[in-house]
């Protein structure tokens, strides 16, 4: 079970977007998070007619590594570090160590 998911709020700890916050737009398997708007480069793309590509410079998300964000709490308004437990009904649910509050609902 993954810490941070697809779709969670998540915030920046550390690197160039320190402290912005976006949405998870991929996981990857190797420990790297795509989060929207975040992590921007610029990308020099090759021109390719075949495909209709105009190439030239263009803008786009890159990868961070999952230990430089945390998942926002919007309680403490800042980064919260997560935990696992087991509710009643046996489900396996995600809540922040701060406050208690559950992620999932």
């Amino acid at each position: 079970m993954q810490r941070i998911r697809k779709g969670d709020e998540v915030i920046v700890l550390a690197g160039k977007d320190k402290g912005r916050r976006g949405a998870v737009t991929r996981v990857y398997s190797d420990g790297r998070i795509l989060v929207e708007g975040l992590n921007m480069v610029r990308k020099h793309v090759k021109p390719n007619p075949a495909s209709g590509n105009q190439g030239g410079i263009v803008e786009r998300e890159m990868p961070i590594n999952a230990s430089n964000i945390a998942i926002y709490n919007s309680i403490t308004k800042k980064g919260g570090r997560i935990g696992y437990k087991r509710l009643e009904d046996g489900r396996k649910v995600r809540f922040f160590r701060s406050t208690n509050e559950l992620v999932d609902i």
